[in-house]
């Protein structure tokens, strides 16, 4: 059951009762109304470890509530959770030392195993290096505008498209290999 998107409105009220009124259960609707997007973009970013997306999750929301002082309403809540999130990854990625090859080993997890189209998506999403699989996931997956995607990755514009298109032509290749 996929919870519905909050309005600005709705955010920047629950964010004020957090931040003046250290309101928890504010935090909590705000964590019931996101945690399925962000949960999805760690099991494409980690290739279905559930494990590691319940770890990274949770620590995502957690920066999320200690620094939610720093949030200035510049950039949609959701923008800048999601830049917690990718941080998240990059910065366990890294203490980790994995290589995208290792990440590529991970057992896909899937909610119907019999859903093949799905399944293969995902073993196609594997194969791809982390900056592509990151811009593949917000843009297609998590239908996120291209603006947004730029203030997430920090990257320019352009070279997200490039890694959009790499990231397609590797996904087609690897697709149709089978």
């Amino acid at each position: 059951m996929q919870q519905a998107m909050l309005s600005r409105v709705e955010e920047l009220r629950l964010i004020s009762q957090c931040v003046l009124a250290d309101d928890r259960d504010a935090f909590g609707r705000l964590v019931e109304a996101y945690q399925p997007r962000v949960r999805r973009f760690f099991l494409n970013l980690t290739n279905g470890d559930v494990m590691r997306t319940d770890d990274l999750a949770q620590e995502t929301f957690l920066k999320a509530y200690v620094n939610l002082r720093s949030f200035r309403g510049l950039a949609g809540f959701s923008t800048w959770l999601f830049r917690i999130a990718y941080n998240e990854f990059y910065t366990t990625t890294r203490q980790r030392h994995e290589l995208p090859e290792e990440a590529a080993t991970c057992v896909p997890d899937t909610d119907n195993s019999s859903n093949e189209a799905a399944l293969t998506v995902r073993q196609a999403l594997a194969q791809l290096n982390e900056v592509e699989r990151t811009a593949i996931t917000l843009f297609y997956i998590e239908d996120m505008p291209m603006k947004k995607i730029v203030k997430i990755m920090q990257l320019p514009e352009n070279t997200i498209k490039s890694h959009l298109r790499r990231g397609k032509q590797h996904m087609k290749q690897v697709i149709g290999d089978r």
